[in-house]
């Protein structure tokens, strides 16, 4: 689809799934893995948008359906799981990206209700996801997973509260996985984006903000994008990344060095 996307001649024709697909992050990660000759079913909660990746893809002769799902329905998620196998076969890549950051708040400002769905949009459909697709993947003895984590799991920050306790919690959800499917020749690894530049962002945040926020907290100067989070999926989806699980790549441009 273009010559700038990294190219993993082993990725092709393998199937992969992506939850949060509907969302800037999770879409170009599915157009990343269509270039590489994946068959991709893209997953959200945003009709619309899912039906902008699954086009992008096509138009570009990439192969994509577009599955709606909630993470928080295992029924949604059975159906996912089944819809991919009728579609393209069972599933070799899993991408659970789907959540959200509702943006930081003093600790009397969260309220419970708060709390819960936050600590659920993140952490609980993580592992529900996890949950429907791990025994397929051990069954079959071959597979990578993709988890989405953050910064904001990694630091303390300027994220709400449930959103930094979800995106830590990940982190351990996804090695504590690891250490349970290796084994089966199944890998699982996470992400930990900061300052991604999405439309959002840079909607939310004036420029001479991010200007400041670059120049003071990021060694390489500049604000990541979400073709440098597609270009680490890619990666850890291939056999590249063979003997690589239980690890967290920080997409954080120097801010974390761990």
């Amino acid at each position: 689809m273009t010559t700038s996307i990294p190219t993993y001649p082993d990725l092709a024709g393998k199937v992969a799934v992506v939850t949060g697909g509907s969302g800037e992050i999770g879409g170009q990660t599915c157009r990343h893995f269509a270039a590489n000759g994946m068959k991709v079913v893209v997953s959200g909660r945003d009709k619309d948008a899912i039906e902008e990746v699954v086009s992008d893809i096509r138009a570009q002769g990439g192969e994509a359906v577009g599955v709606p799902a909630d993470t928080l329905s295992s029924a949604d998620l059975a159906n996912l799981d089944a819809a991919t196998t009728d579609a393209f076969g069972p599933v070799d890549v899993l991408c659970t990206f789907a959540g959200f950051e509702p943006g930081p708040s003093t600790m009397d400002q969260v309220t419970e209700e708060d709390w819960r769905a936050i600590i659920d949009g993140n952490l609980t459909g993580t592992f529900l996801t996890l949950k429907a697709f791990v025994p397929g993947m051990t069954e079959r003895g071959r597979g990578s997973i993709i988890t989405m984590s953050s910064a904001a799991g990694r630091l303390p920050g300027w994220s709400s509260y449930g959103y930094a306790a979800a995106k830590a919690a990940i982190l351990q959800l996804t090695r504590r996985v690891a250490q349970d499917v290796g084994k089966f020749n199944v890998r699982v690894n996470a992400l930990a984006p900061s300052a991604i530049l999405t439309k959002k962002q840079e909607q939310r945040i004036p420029a001479h903000v991010r200007e400041q926020v670059i120049k003071e907290q990021f060694v390489l100067g500049r604000w990541g994008t979400p073709a440098d989070c597609a270009n680490s999926a890619l990666f850890l989806a291939s056999d590249a990344s063979s003997w690589i699980t239980g690890q967290t790549t920080d997409i954080a441009g120097g801010k974390i060095m761990v």
